[in-house]
């Protein structure tokens, strides 16, 4: 269900989505590849006691020297 609703509302993984089914994958083997990408957000972002940042804040932060990143 979460991966579901990921799809829906998560640009990101919209797009995951949408490009591995034009590939030729099958939805509910894709479906449980962005479930797995779910849970390694959760394990980073519980590793490192950081909030979840977007791919494109995470590299404006990361450009910027931001010290907080990854530590």
């Amino acid at each position: 269900m979460a991966a579901m609703a990921a799809v829906r509302f998560d640009e990101e993984l919209k797009e995951y989505f949408a490009r591995k089914v034009a590939e030729g994958k099958n939805k509910m083997s894709v479906l449980n590849a962005v479930r797995n990408k779910l849970i390694q957000r959760i394990m980073a972002v519980i590793k490192r006691k950081q909030p979840y940042l977007k791919k494109e804040d995470y590299f404006y932060q990361k450009r910027n020297n931001f010290s907080c990143l990854l530590t």
